[in-house]
C-alpha cells in the first residue's frame, strides 16, 4: 500500500511540504531522511515519491515558493516615487512578510547551500531581484540628496540582514509589540542611509 488510507493527493502533497518545512527548519536538511517526512504526514516512504522525485526537489521547491510568494507580495504593495517613503514601505514589509514564516525565512538562509548548482543559480537569481529592488530606492535616495550611502550594494545587504535578523529574536506577546519593532527598526534603518 503506497498511501494511508484515507489521505488524498491534494491534502497529502501540501502536508509533505509543510512536514518537511518544519523539519528542515528543526534538525537541519542533512539530518532529515524522506523515512522521517513520510512519518511525520503519515505516509510510506514510497509515497513521497509521488509528491516530488527527491529530498533536493523537495528543499528546492520550498526555497522557490518562499521566493515566489515573496516576490508576488511585495509587487502588490505600494512603490511611491518619494525614496524615503519607499524605503519606509520596504522595511516595513520586509519584517511583516516575514514575521510571518519563520521556518521558511531561516530555511531560506541556512539551507541555500544545500542546494545543487542549478537550483541555487535559480534562488540566487529570485533573491537578486528582491535585493535590486532595495538598491534602487537606496540609489535613487542618493541622487536626489536624502540618502548617504557611499556602496548601495553593501547598503542594501547590510540592510536586509538587519530586517531578517528579526525573526531570531522577536516573539508574538514579548516585550514589543509587532507596531513597535517596525518603527524601532524603521528609525534606524532611517538614521542609517540619512544624510546629515
Amino acid at each position: 500500500m503506497a498511501r494511508t488510507a484515507g489521505s488524498h493527493s491534494d491534502i497529502t502533497g501540501p502536508r509533505v511540504r509543510a512536514a518537511a518545512l518544519r523539519l528542515f527548519a528543526q534538525h537541519g536538511y542533512a539530518a532529515v531522511s524522506m523515512r522521517q517526512i513520510a512519518r511525520e504526514v503519515g505516509v510510506q516512504a514510497g509515497a513521497l515519491y509521488k509528491y516530488t522525485p527527491d529530498k533536493q526537489s523537495l528543499l528546492f521547491s520550498l526555497l522557490k515558493g518562499h521566493m515566489d510568494d515573496l516576490l508576488a507580495a511585495r509587487a502588490a504593495e505600494s512603490h511611491p516615487a518619494d525614496p524615503v517613503a519607499a524605503l519606509r514601505g520596504f522595511v516595513e514589509f520586509h519584517i511583516a512578510f516575514h514575521l510571518e514564516r519563520p521556518e521558511a525565512v531561516f530555511i531560506s538562509y541556512m539551507e541555500l547551500r544545500n542546494l545543487d548548482a542549478a537550483h541555487f543559480d535559480v534562488i540566487e537569481r529570485l533573491r537578486r531581484s528582491y535585493e535590486d529592488e532595495l538598491e534602487t530606492i537606496l540609489r535613487k535616495g542618493r541622487e536626489a540628496g536624502v540618502f548617504d550611502v557611499p556602496d548601495t550594494k553593501i547598503a542594501t545587504l547590510a540592510v536586509i540582514a538587519m530586517l531578517t535578523g528579526v525573526n531570531t529574536w522577536y516573539r508574538a506577546g514579548g516585550r514589543l509589540s509587532r507596531d513597535q519593532v517596525l518603527t524601532i527598526y524603521w528609525d534606524m534603518v532611517r538614521k542609517a542611509v540619512a544624510r546629515d
